[in-house]
């Protein structure tokens, strides 16, 4: 049984988005949190339920554009909207401000605060009691959980990756390349050599292998709603059955990444907080292929996990949650 006066208060900014409505359906759940507010300035007065029908009897909260003082605050606002918020919106130093875009993945300094990447495989004793987080993005998380433990040992050099998305990871607004006349039975490549991840992904990698590395990434468009599927691409002369053991000796206490020696797909992640790799060799060439959900672990779901590590709670609190197999 939680003490109330374990409860803590949340609010979400953007909650009318795709990220901010699966941070309801989380946060409805959490044992730990109430929820206090939920902000849209383009949908105030208008009830979450009513934007998405799947939150009815779950969360009957009507949006408001009045933000309010909490523990804990998430920013689901569109990328290089958060600064601006934070500028017009004070924050007290004590509350716990966890952003989702990338406004400061790259400099995390906004005034006093000093925003922690959250991506609690490599950064868990720093999230501990942290302020400030700025979690990764959904392809970033994705290509650096396949990645890191090459990286670890300084194995990483030249690296090709490929990744396939669904469309809920370009956001609700509607798009050309969003509408289903569009994606259904189409998939397209986009921001080729130049998505905006690579970057966050590099200062990752880089300060790990304490070497140069070249990424080229190319990014697709997949005609399914959510979920991202990477394969990376690397020589080594490692064998096979030692990458496999260095993957699971990274692992091993992590509780959202499994190392499979079978092949991995799409529907054993969606709906949950995992990650799931698995490598393939032939000859010289390693294949690391990885598979998250872009809303959950890519985004809401990594959130709260972060928020949880932050809090000194359960990792996995409120994140045990099923795939959707069929």
């Amino acid at each position: 049984m939680i003490n109330q006066k374990e409860i803590k208060t949340a609010g979400i900014i953007g909650a009318n988005g795709y990220t901010g409505s699966e941070l309801v359906r989380l946060l409805a759940f959490h044992p730990n949190v109430s929820l206090s507010f939920l902000y849209s300035r383009s949908n105030s007065g208008t009830k979450i339920s009513d934007l998405y029908p799947d939150l009815a009897a779950v969360c009957e909260m009507v949006l408001t554009d009045q933000p309010e003082d909490v523990d804990i605050l998430f920013l689901c606002l569109p990328h290089k909207e958060s600064e601006n918020w934070l500028n017009q919106n004070p924050i007290k130093d004590e509350t716990l401000v966890i952003d989702l875009g990338n406004d400061f993945r790259l400099d995390g300094s906004f005034g006093n605060r000093n925003f922690i990447y959250g991506l609690p495989e490599i950064n868990k004793k720093k999230l501990f009691g942290a302020k400030s987080i700025a979690s990764p993005g959904c392809f970033a998380t994705a290509i650096q959980l396949a990645l890191l433990p090459l990286a670890q040992k300084g194995l990483l050099h030249e690296v090709y990756t490929t990744g396939i998305t669904g469309s809920t990871g370009a956001g609700q607004s509607l798009q050309a390349t969003t509408h289903f006349t569009w994606r259904n039975d189409n998939i397209s490549a986009y921001k080729t050599l130049t998505h905006q991840h690579s970057d966050e992904i590099l200062q990752q990698l880089v300060s790990f292998n304490n070497n140069e590395i070249s990424l080229n990434f190319v990014p697709w468009r997949g005609d399914f709603a959510r979920g991202i599927f990477t394969s990376s691409t690397v020589k080594t002369d490692v064998e096979l059955s030692d990458i496999n053991q260095l993957y699971h000796d990274f692992y091993a206490d992590e509780p959202f990444v499994r190392v499979s020696e079978n092949a991995i797909d799409l529907k054993q992640v969606v709906n949950t907080n995992r990650c799931v790799i698995q490598i393939e060799k032939c000859g010289n060439v390693a294949v690391i292929h990885s598979a998250i959900d872009n809303l959950l672990k890519g985004a809401s779901g990594q959130a709260v996990q972060n928020m949880n590590i932050a809090m000194g709670w359960e990792e996995n609190l409120g994140l045990n949650l099923k795939p959707i197999a069929f």
